[in-house]
């Protein structure tokens, strides 16, 4: 029997790219799974994929800007399963460009996705976790959370923070919570369609034309939650082998 096996996890942005990975191999590892995005459609199609495979999974419509549609999740998900085990902080926004463009809405939505979304999912899970003695927070990063480089400089900002609260779940845990930031490089998902810069986009398309498939990181996620209660993975780096940044 896997590890996995009836271990209920949230995941958020689960729709497409990495979150849709993650759940399919999940599922075929014998997790409960709640789904949560925004586009209904994806989600039904994602949950009927599964559940004809065999798998168990739900679904609820979230906006991760909502904080009452979050805990709205959380709640789901334990009226559901009786529990939560893990939550995967997936949903993110990458609509790069440089300072000069001033784009201070789509900072304003990176900040309110990648960083408030990410605290908004953590808050909902964790006095759950904390009442259970258990639970496994696995927040999804990047390699721009390592090194800030030009048109980043807000994105680059919002996954240093993920990273700063992944270490920060782990230096509050006291043994019960693990905390895992994972950091992704060039994968191939529609993260990228958010550029609306054109000369960023163009530069971004090449690095991203050696990008690896989602389920690389699919499996690095499972490999964190397979392993024994008292070993925590926190931190993995996952880039393309023809990546330089």
């Amino acid at each position: 029997m896997s590890d996995i096996q009836n271990k209920v996890v949230i995941i958020t942005g689960a729709s497409s790219g990495l979150g849709e990975a993650t759940a399919r191999r999940l599922a075929k590892n014998g997790a409960k799974l709640m789904l949560a995005a925004r586009r209904e459609e994806r989600l039904k199609e994602l949950v009927s994929d599964i559940q004809k495979d065999g798998g168990t999974a739900k679904y609820q419509v979230t906006d991760v800007t909502n904080h009452s549609e979050v805990e709205s999740l959380a709640e789901a998900d334990h009226e559901a399963y009786g529990r939560i085990d893990v939550l995967v902080n997936n949903a993110g926004l990458m609509p790069l460009s440089p300072l000069d463009e001033t784009k201070v809405d789509e900072w304003d939505k990176m900040i309110d996705v990648n960083i408030k979304g990410v605290l908004y999912a953590i808050a909902a899970v964790l006095p759950i976790m904390r009442q259970q003695k258990s639970g496994h927070i696995i927040n999804l990063s990047s390699v721009a959370g390592h090194k800030v480089f030009p048109a980043g400089t807000v994105y680059c900002a919002t996954k240093f923070a993920v990273k700063a609260i992944s270490e920060g779940i782990r230096l509050e845990s006291n043994g019960e919570i693990r905390s895992t930031n994972i950091s992704p490089g060039a994968v191939d998902t529609e993260l990228t369609n958010t550029i609306s810069h054109s000369e960023t986009a163009k530069g971004v398309n090449q690095l991203y034309s050696v990008a690896i498939d989602a389920d690389a990181i699919a499996r690095a996620i499972t490999y964190a939650i397979e392993q024994p209660g008292d070993v925590d993975v926190n931190e993995m780096i996952i880039r393309p082998t023809k990546q330089e940044l």
